[in-house]
Formats: structure tokens, sequence, C-alpha cells
């Protein structure tokens, strides 16, 4: 007789008790570069050959998979051997040094100090395609990219370190820097009693020799395994910048970590409480100007935490597309339903919204001249804003598309879903960028000139532009008090992002998004809206 019984040689379609219907197959490797037509139209200016292979790598399925590992093995602190000697140490799974090796390899730190055109631009785009697959690895990544600047202020220190923090190579190995073939660098700026305000810095600085000696505590030191931290304390001249090896020559630099903090998400990411117990030390810059050192990081920080919530985003919506265009209700797959394709539309514009500013920030950030420079400083806290206001709700409404499954951890949703708020506070939160905004446009030459002249260069092509353009000024003929500096923040980054996506985006993206988000025709809840095409909306998903 022939052999009746189900073949079950592939995927598992039945149980012994059911046939299993109406679930997507595993996704299987993605090409994050090519399924992404979003990214290629805003990425003008980056190496578009180099984050294609990028792309295709980290979106493989063991990439994924090790992202997954990494955040169900977290870190443990390990602060003392056997002996009871201090170690002071992290260890990780290695999944999470697979995927440090994957992003600085590919030049994730190095590529904006390698002289290449569109350097800065390149490494936005790669913040966007590590955060779809595994968020917490870019913490460590970001900040050796951004302590380059800083370190500019020591030329010693600049020789000595620059070129192993940006060596396309990842070096774990616990060892004085001289030892290693490739550096990481942290940062430990926030104590209990000051949080964002750096001014009430309390650890002190003791000039020994030419390096000095920090005693105090930090209440946040970001990546305790990097070979050196960035960090502030007061030395007699005032508030200064200081770089601590972790390692000297062959001991153990007085680091202390206390305990690792127990944290919403960025799970596979270390964040610890560091004692300095007369740490040696090296001045970056003179004695009192710490906090403009600090500055030069920060600023190159926060490009990455505004590209971060576009990644995140996408890999939401990513998620969400593939289950609805698997995933029947009734006769019809869900993704062909017009409620949710009004959804996932309204979602969709703004994730695009958020890359194609991030994008453009970044091209700023690779223009030298005086405009550029101006552009990046406020375009930058502005995108930040923005992106970080949109990262929960977008994120939060993608896994419901899902139903219950986008509760589970299976799916990612989750690990997407703790970790939206995120960027949203690191580098300063909400409040604090939008008085940076209102400083900057005060202070900083040609920063307002800049943006009057992104914001006018595409008037003239859509009415209702213009007028939410027009109402804008009206309502805001100076710079506003600090008590609506959110409201001007929300507002001018809006428009700034409508302004990209006219010069940019398909204009069925760009007419939607001026639709919706200037002009009121939107209820409060994704999915309240009317008269745009869903169809070339939801293609940007492809």
């Amino acid at each position: 007789m022939p052999d009746t019984r189900p073949d079950r040689s592939g995927p598992h379609s039945e149980t012994d008790t059911h046939e299993v219907l109406n679930q997507p197959p595993p996704r299987g490797d993605l090409d994050l570069w090519e399924s992404d037509p979003a990214l290629r139209d805003h990425g003008f200016g980056a190496d578009g050959d180099h984050l294609a292979l990028y792309g295709r790598k980290i979106g493989r399925t063991a990439m994924r998979d090790a992202g997954i590992d990494a955040n169900r093995h977290p870190p443990e602190a390990r602060l003392f051997d056997a002996g009871g000697r201090r170690l002071d140490e992290v260890a990780y799974h290695p999944a999470y040094h697979t995927l440090l090796q994957t992003g600085l390899g590919a030049g994730y730190a190095s590529l904006p100090w390698e002289g290449a055109t569109g350097g800065h631009s390149t490494h936005a785009a790669m913040v966007y395609l590590t955060s779809q697959v595994e968020p917490g690895v870019c913490c460590p990544m970001t900040m050796t990219y951004a302590a380059v600047p800083a370190l500019r202020a020591s030329p010693d220190l600049f020789d000595q370190w620059v070129p192993k923090l940006t060596a396309r190579l990842y070096d774990p190995a616990i060892k004085p820097l001289a030892q290693k073939a490739a550096a990481t660098m942290g940062m430990a700026l926030t104590e209990k009693q000051g949080g964002s305000d750096l001014s009430r810095t309390s650890t002190r600085a003791v000039r020994d020799g030419d390096a000095y000696r920090l005693r105090g505590h930090k209440w946040f030191c970001s990546a305790p395994m990097s070979d050196g931290f960035v960090t502030l304390a007061q030395a007699p001249g005032g508030l200064t910048a200081f770089l601590v090896p972790r390692w000297l020559d062959g001991t153990r630099n007085a680091i202390h970590i206390q305990r690792l903090k127990d944290k919403l998400g960025n799970r596979s990411n270390a964040l610890a409480e560091i004692e300095y117990a007369d740490a040696l030390a090296y001045p970056l810059g003179d004695e009192g100007d710490g906090i403009r050192r600090v500055v030069e990081m920060i600023h190159h920080t926060r490009l990455d935490t505004a590209m971060a919530p576009a990644g995140l985003m996408r890999a939401a919506l990513g998620a969400a597309q593939y289950w609805c265009s698997h995933r029947s209700v009734g006769d019809a797959k869900l993704i062909d339903q017009p409620l949710m394709r009004s959804v996932l539309a309204d979602l969709t514009l703004d994730w695009e919204g958020t890359l194609a500013l991030g994008l453009a920030v970044a091209r700023a950030f690779d223009d030298t001249t005086e405009q550029g420079r101006a552009f990046a400083r406020l375009g930058v806290a502005l995108a930040k804003f923005l992106g970080n206001r949109l990262c929960p709700m977008v994120v939060g409404e993608a896994m419901e598309c899902l139903g219950g499954m986008g509760y589970i951890e299976d799916t990612g949703l989750p690990l997407l879903y703790r970790e939206a708020p995120l960027n949203s506070i690191w580098e300063g939160s909400g409040n604090v960028i939008c008085l940076d905004i209102l400083r900057t446009l005060r202070t900083v030459p040609m920063s307002g000139e800049v943006l009057s002249d992104a914001l006018g260069e595409v008037t003239g092509e859509y009415r209702r532009y213009d007028a939410a353009l027009r109402a804008h000024m009206g309502r805001f003929p100076r710079l506003p008090d600090e008590g609506q500096a959110r409201w001007y923040a929300d507002s001018l980054g809006t428009l700034l992002t409508a302004s990209v996506l006219i010069r940019q985006a398909p204009p069925a993206i760009a007419e939607a998004y001026i639709a919706t988000r200037l002009t009121g025709e939107r209820g409060r809840a994704p999915g309240a809206i009317s008269g745009v095409d869903t169809d070339a909306i939801l293609a940007r998903l492809s």
C-alpha cells in the first residue's frame, strides 16, 4: 500500500493533533538594502555599494539570531576573582561579540574619519541598518565613532588612540592599549545629583604629573568594557574633560564597577555604575573647558540617536507587513483590507519622514562649510526630538497589527518596543533637546538662515505646505518662551521633514505627509486618515 502519511520533511505544517495553517513561514535571510527603496532614495551621498554589502550581511538569519541570543543572555558583572581580587569586568554572550565584529569590521566607527566622500552619511545608514537587527551593540560602536572629534583636543592622545578606534577591527581582549589591535571608547558623564546638568559634576581631579587622579562616582557608564572612557571631573581650574584608560601598563586602572543597571531594554549592552578610586586620567583640552569638549562627542552621538528610531520603526513595520501579507481573515489577506492598509500607510509616513530627515542631517555632517555645520547642529536636534517622539507609537501600533502574536518574544516586536523610548532619553531627553534648539537659534551663526533656506526652498510646489509654513511663522514670529519649546520644535521638525520629502520622496509620499501632518486632516489614532494613495505608500515597505 502507498504511504499516505503527511510529508513532514519540510517546514512543520502539521503536528500530531492539527495542521498548522494561516501562520507566516520564517522570513529567512533579508536584504536590508535591496528591500528598502526609501533608504536608497534618501541615502544619496552615502556609499551605496558598501551599504548594499552590509545590508545583505547584517540581514542574514544568522545575524538576527545572534541579536536574539545577545538579548536572551544579557551581560553579567564579574567584580572579583575567586581570591577576592578586583576584576571589574563584564562578560557578554558570544553573539554580542559577533555583532560588534560585524559592525566595527564593516567600518561603523571608522568610515567618517577615513576621508572618503559621504562617510557620515554611510555611517548613519549603518546605524539604521544595525538597529533593525540588534540595537544594543550600537551603543559602544557609536561612542567609539563619536570619540574621535573629542580627542582632537589632545594631539598626543589622538595619535595614540584614534588609529585603534578606527581600525575596522574588534578586539575584545582585556589588555593595555599598546597590546591591542583595535579599541573601543565609552562615556561616563552622568552623576546622581546632576543628571543632564553636567555643571553639578562632583568627581574631583587632582594633578599627578602630566596626568590627573579622579575620585568620584558615575551613575551611568555606557559600555563599561570599553578600553577607555570620556568623562568629566572638577579640576582646580573648573570642569574638565578627561580620557580614562581602563588598563595602565600591565595593571588595571582604578575604575570600580559597582553594579550593572537593570534596564527596560537595550539588554545586550551593559550600563554600569562605577567609581573612580584615584583612577589615572589624561586631560582633553584645558581645565575648565570640559563642557565644550564633551559636547563635540555628544553632537555626533546625537546623529545616531536620530537614526536609530528610523531603524526600529523599519524593523517593526517590516514585521507587520510580512505578517499581514501572509495572514488571512475571512477570505482576504490582512494586507488587502482597507483599514489595515490605512494603519500601515499612516505608520509608514512617520518612518519614512524620520529616515529622510535623519539622512539629510547626516549629509550636513559631511558638509564642512559653515552652512553645513550650522545645519548639522540644529538639524540633528530637530531630527532626534521628532523621530523619537514617534518611535514608541509606531512600534506599538506595528505590534498590534500582529494581534496577540505581536506581544510574543519570538516575533521580535517586544525587543523593539522596549528599545523604542531609549534614544529619546539618551544624549539629551526631549526637554533638553527643545531648549537646545532654542539656544542654537540664538547663539549659532547662520543656524536660522540655513533653516529658513531649507524650508523656503520648496515653497510654491504644494499649497498646503506653504500655508502650514505661514501658519508656523504667524504663531512663532520670534523664538518662543521655554513653555512653548516643545510645540515649536514639533512644528518646526515636521515642516523640515516635509521639505525633505518634497525634494526627495515620490510625490505620493510628500503629498500624503503634508495632508496628514501639516493640515490637521487626520485623527489622533494611527490609521485615522483618508484621501492618500495607500498603494504607493505601502510600496515603500516592499
